[in-house]
């Protein structure tokens, strides 16, 4: 079943499984899990729900929460958060970066925000991933300030930053027309030994040509031919 619903032939992993409860075989609660992560992952996820008869795992329900995330559905994802506290099941920080994307992605940013503070007074360490989905809601959300402070706390925490990361943070300083800052930006990931992909490149000097900074642009442009990028 792990198998097909990895490669999104669910239908033939539903027939797995219910083909095992046919033939006297109860599919245990990795059984279940697969299948409802499998129907969330294609936005099944009313069919994944469904399938919420046993006693879920923490994976299980984050699946679930994840897939209503996606669809939007935030209320329900809150729902099924307290469905877990009331069962005595811990969310992890997995589960609880769902809900804060869903928020950032909705421009539900004060909402975003107390979430992200909830996790820490409950003790859930939020990783680069975490931290990485706030800043880029916030840089979204025109709220650039708070994105870097919470950019510079990574920095002196000693995280090691991803390419995303970089590139979230690059996005909203070019949505502020700050290039001086955005190519200092560039220059800081490769002194942390972090090095700048296509998509680096790409928002830099898309933001220049807009503005009309051409030969900025250009300089940037034949820098990443020098680098094998185009």
């Amino acid at each position: 079943m792990d198998g097909y619903c990895l490669v999104k032939e669910v239908n033939i992993a539903k027939h797995v499984f219910y083909t095992m409860t046919q033939m006297g075989v109860n599919p245990n609660v990795h059984s279940y899990s697969i299948m409802i992560n499998g129907l969330c992952k294609i936005r099944r996820v009313d069919e994944a729900m469904n399938l919420l008869n046993m006693v879920p795992t923490t994976v299980t329900y984050s699946s679930l929460i994840d897939g209503l995330c996606k669809l939007g559905r935030i209320s329900c994802a809150w729902d099924l958060i307290d469905e877990m506290h009331h069962r005595g099941q811990a969310a992890d920080v997995i589960t609880y970066t769902s809900l804060l994307d869903a928020f950032c992605k909705n421009q539900y940013l004060d909402m975003a925000i107390a979430l992200f503070k909830k996790i820490k007074e409950r003790g859930i360490q939020p990783d680069v991933y975490t931290y990485t989905v706030l800043i880029d809601g916030l840089c979204k959300g025109a709220r650039l300030k708070s994105a870097q402070e919470l950019f510079q706390h990574l920095l002196i925490k000693g995280y090691h930053l991803n390419v995303w990361t970089y590139n979230v943070m690059i996005s909203g300083l070019c949505k502020e027309g700050l290039f001086d800052e955005a190519l200092a930006m560039k220059s800081k990931m490769e002194d942390n030994g972090c090095i700048p992909n296509v998509v680096t490149f790409e928002r830099i000097i898309c933001a220049l040509f807009e503005t009309d900074e051409k030969d900025k642009a250009e300089k940037l442009l034949r820098e990443m031919i020098a680098k094998g990028l185009l």
